[in-house]
């Protein structure tokens, strides 16, 4: 009966590295950087993943000591892990680097739970493995619009928001992001590319895939010009350019909006106005008790900087034009 259990777990290791090394792979190849010039841009953001209420507590039994873990969707049963746990990385929306970076996430927990469960092979029949309740989702967000270069008062709005807001509590933060979607809602007309990807992960992973995300995003940018992120803000850090109005022969204006949130958000990813406007007003009526991490990033934001068509589709390639 051991042996049998033995083998079935060395199984179901080889099938977990075989599916490690295989996305490690395929995200290499599909998430090549950027080859285009990038133009300066602005952040705005914060938030604190705390552990929820609801986390599991562990527990000790027989002969594992410290050595328990804990169980996801069906759980882990005998040193094996419940499949049900990948489920969630379905159903993101546009395929592109936002469900990898999930995913990576995910196996990130799954290969860290291996390690703690090593021992398996060589515990006895009557150890007892303790079942936990599930643990509480984050819903992830990541809105992605390209705009009409006359769009440059939205810019200013952002440069506002971020010298005036407190990034550092959870009501300025939606304060934020309610000002920064109604500014998108008043000019539809401006739109003319957009991107939705959703999806949830556990809560454990929550941080470290959103903090992923923003660094992809990020480093999109040649330089942070403005930029006010819990509390802390700071301006003309590039000494090249300054913050201001970009050249008039600029043709796009790319803002990114990303979002963790407490809510089971799943927001569809037509490409049409009608569903860009309701995504829009869901994201603005999110509650400060249900906002967790918020980040806001644009560009071109320097002086006479510009961003071309053919740059903005290289930059943000899951674009979709309306």
């Amino acid at each position: 009966m051991f042996k049998t259990t033995r083998l079935s777990w060395i199984k179901r290791k080889q099938i977990f590295s075989f599916l490690v090394v295989s996305t490690i792979i395929f995200f290499s190849l599909f998430t090549s950087p950027n080859t285009a010039s990038a133009a300066s841009g602005g952040r705005i953001g914060g938030g604190s993943f705390q552990a929820p209420s609801s986390s599991p507590r562990r527990q000790n039994y027989g002969g594992y000591g410290g050595n328990n873990f804990r169980g996801y969707g069906s759980g882990y049963r005998g040193g094996g892990i419940g499949f049900p746990f990948l489920l969630p990385i379905f159903g993101f929306g546009g395929g592109g680097i936002f469900g990898f970076l999930i995913l990576m996430s995910i196996v990130g927990v799954i290969v860290n739970s291996f390690k703690s469960s090593s021992n398996f092979s060589n515990a006895s029949n009557n150890s007892i493995v303790s079942q936990s309740t599930n643990p509480s989702k984050v819903s992830l967000i990541q809105f992605q619009i390209g705009l009409l270069a006359s769009a440059k008062e939205i810019q200013v709005s952002l440069r506002e928001l971020a010298a005036s807001s407190n990034t550092s509590t959870s009501s300025g933060l939606q304060r934020v992001l309610q000002d920064t979607t109604l500014s998108l809602l008043r000019q539809p007309e401006l739109w003319v590319y957009s991107n939705i990807e959703t999806g949830s992960v556990p809560y454990a992973s929550a941080e470290s895939t959103f903090n992923r995300i923003s660094i992809t995003e990020r480093s999109k940018l040649k330089a942070e010009l403005t930029s006010n992120y819990s509390g802390q803000i700071s301006s003309s850090t590039n000494k090249q350019s300054n913050p201001g109005d970009s050249d008039s022969t600029n043709e796009y204006i790319a803002i990114t909006i990303l979002v963790a949130t407490k809510k089971d958000l799943r927001l569809q990813n037509s490409v049409n106005n009608e569903v860009i406007t309701e995504a829009l007003r869901i994201l603005g009526s999110i509650s400060s008790n249900d906002l967790i991490a918020l980040e806001v990033i644009w560009q071109p934001d320097g002086e006479g900087e510009t961003l071309r068509e053919e740059e903005l589709i290289i930059q943000y390639p899951n674009l979709k034009h309306l």
